[in-house]
């Protein structure tokens, strides 16, 4: 039996398209469907939490508790060795609050300035929950990591957030340079989602390891 069998509908705790997209594609060979907050009006929660997981589960309660429904929510971030783990779970707002992709990837590279590239050594973090209700006393928490280096300027026009700046060695390529379906095999959002399917429907997540050697 599945830990958490899945409701019959989700609320993604997430405003952000370059996310929803990434989950909905993850979801769609495993039959879940997910309905973003934005589309039911709802905003987002604050995060105060100190680290990636206080901050999912405060998505996840706020959503489910706005919406009714089941909730999914993420907490993402860059951790880059030279900068002592930062922007770390600030990376969305690394430049300011009101920061956009281009700003946070500038100031990264400001920061980065003259660092060798041995030293520039990173990783993305996903912290992905599932809760079945507002109140749910055990979430079901999965984490995904994705390493690589950071680039001294940005590669490719695909992706979101830092994926011009994060270069994958063993491929060649940064993570905006990759096609969206290899991109999600292999990237710490797709790793966390995966095991979450894998709790929440076991057949669906036959699926999408199937999908994902297919994709190798």
């Amino acid at each position: 039996m599945p830990d958490h069998p899945p409701a019959a509908g989700i609320v993604l705790a997430s405003n952000n398209p370059g996310k929803v997209r990434e989950i909905n594609a993850l979801l769609a060979p495993a039959g879940i469907g997910i309905v973003a907050q934005d589309t039911l009006g709802i905003g987002s929660a604050a995060e105060t939490g100190l680290t990636f997981v206080e901050n999912a589960i405060l998505k996840a309660r706020h959503a489910a508790r706005a919406s009714g429904l089941a909730a999914i929510a993420d907490d993402s971030g860059l951790e880059v060795d030279a900068l002592a783990g930062a922007p770390g779970i600030h990376s969305a707002r690394y430049a300011g609050e009101e920061s956009d992709d281009a700003a946070n990837c500038a100031r990264l590279l400001a920061a980065l300035a003259g660092v060798a590239p041995n030293a520039r050594g990173a990783r993305f973090q996903c912290l992905m929950v599932y809760l079945r209700h507002a109140d749910d006393p055990t979430p079901l928490i999965a984490q995904g990591t994705w390493e690589g280096i950071i680039l001294d300027a940005p590669r490719g026009s695909g992706g979101f957030g830092y994926d011009p700046l994060f270069w994958i060695p063993a491929l060649g390529a940064s993570a905006a340079e990759l096609d969206a379906f290899s991109k999600n095999h292999l990237s710490h959002r797709g790793q966390a989602l995966r095991q979450l399917i894998a709790r929440l429907l076991p057949s669906a997540a036959a699926v999408a390891t199937r999908e994902a050697s297919d994709a190798g």
